[in-house]
């Protein structure tokens, strides 16, 4: 019986054009977004998609380690080759956790976004993470050369480290099956490439639509810039992929990196 990633299963479920039509499956590597960048160094082609078993040092924003433990989960990177300024590569990260919010509520979830890169959904004791997306950018002037993209989705495991345990939860737990990672993967794909080639051709309005659609929006949070704190409500994301606060006193200020916290 073959694994769920080989290329004999995704490759079949594919509806795209070009993104994942060269697609590679690693039964074990450091991260898939490093095994990505290193092709693209070389100078693979747009559209590049890999995918591991088990990842020895994934990794998600921050550098913080992404739990990938062997043959439960999905690890995936995509690359991209957007012919654009650096400064608008941001909103790709936003449209790849559409992709994944389209993804999981055709299979009955109800995943929330949380910006910048985290996808929920809802358990007895509360919303917990169960996927997200890491976008790694490299640039040549003001122009973006490449992205990789790379997503992890917590998909069979049954349980977490002691660390993770009140944070994150699978697919699994919360729908009592386990579900097919290659399938899933190739769906992500799927909904992924119109997204994308929207954004080429017309911007980010149709894409950070269906963002919003799954968006967990209106919840209080704050953000730091610089040394100051600054505190409001999450009322929106902008063109740019930035985060709007809307503060007590009605100012809106813009989030563009960094770490924002809920309340």
């Amino acid at each position: 019986m073959s694994n769920d990633l080989a290329p004999e299963v995704v490759l079949p479920a594919l509806a795209s054009r070009r993104l994942g039509r060269s697609y590679e499956f690693l039964p074990a590597c450091g991260s898939t977004n490093d095994e990505v960048a290193s092709r693209a160094a070389a100078g693979a082609q747009e559209g590049l998609l890999v995918a591991a078993d088990v990842q020895t040092a994934g990794r998600g924003r921050r550098g913080r380690v992404w739990h990938s433990p062997s043959g439960d989960n999905l690890y995936g990177s995509l690359l991209l080759r957007p012919a654009l300024p650096a400064r608008l590569a941001a909103p790709l990260a936003l449209l790849a956790g559409a992709a994944l919010g389209q993804t999981l509520a055709a299979l009955g979830f109800s995943p929330r976004l949380k910006w910048p890169n985290d996808v929920l959904l809802d358990t007895p004791a509360g919303l917990r993470k169960v996927a997200g997306v890491l976008a790694e950018m490299t640039s040549e002037g003001q122009r973006v050369r490449h992205v990789v993209l790379g997503v992890g989705v917590n998909v069979n495991s049954r349980a977490f480290p002691a660390s993770l345990a009140q944070v994150a939860t699978s697919l699994r737990l919360v729908s009592g099956r386990r579900l097919e990672r290659g399938a899933l993967l190739a769906a992500f794909v799927n909904a992924f490439e119109p997204l994308y080639d929207g954004y080429l051709v017309d911007g980010p309005a149709a894409g950070l639509a269906v963002w919003r659609r799954h968006a967990l929006l209106g919840q209080q949070c704050w953000a730091s810039r610089g040394q100051t704190r600054i505190e409001g409500t999450a009322a929106d994301v902008d063109d740019a992929g930035a985060l709007v606060l809307r503060t007590a006193a009605g100012e809106t200020i813009a989030v563009h990196a960094g770490e924002v916290h809920w309340l």
